[in-house]
C-alpha cells in the first residue's frame, strides 16, 4: 500500500470490484480467487478485510471451502438495491412520508411500472 492518502482506493470502490468478481464467477469463490478476478492489485489482507466487512454486512455469505471459507452473493445487484431501499425505509419513523417523497420523484415511466408491479402484473 502506498503511503499516500490521496492514492487510496474509497472502500465502497474495492466491495463493488469484490461482489463484480463473486457474481461473475456464478459460484462460490475463495479468498484467493476473488484477488486473483479482480482488477485491482490488493494484499491477500486486504482481500480477506473486503469479504469480512461484506459478510458483517449481509451483502455475502460464506462456507468451509478447504482450509478456509468460500464466498458467495445473497442476492444479485437488483436484490441489493432492493435491500438497500429497504433499510433507508426501515430508518425513518414515518414510512408513509419516505414513499410519498419516493413516488413523488419518480418519472412518469417508472410510476407506471410501479403501479403495474404493484396491481400484480408481472415480476
Amino acid at each position: 500500500m502506498t503511503g499516500s492518502a490521496s492514492e487510496r482506493r474509497p472502500a465502497g470502490e474495492l466491495e463493488a470490484s469484490v461482489l463484480a468478481a463473486l457474481w461473475a464467477a456464478g459460484r462460490p469463490q475463495s479468498a484467493a480467487q476473488v484477488r486473483a478476478a479482480i482488477p485491482q492489485p490488493l494484499a491477500r489482507t486486504t482481500v480477506a478485510t473486503l469479504l469480512a466487512r461484506l459478510h458483517e454486512k449481509g451483502i455475502i455469505d460464506r462456507r468451509p471451502g478447504g482450509r478456509s471459507f468460500v464466498y458467495f452473493p445473497v442476492a444479485d445487484a437488483h436484490g441489493l438495491a432492493a435491500r438497500r431501499m429497504h433499510r433507508e425505509l426501515d430508518q425513518d419513523g414515518d414510512r408513509s412520508v419516505v414513499l410519498a417523497r419516493f413516488v413523488e420523484g419518480l418519472s412518469v415511466d417508472d410510476e407506471a411500472e410501479l403501479r403495474r408491479l404493484l396491481e400484480g402484473d408481472g415480476q
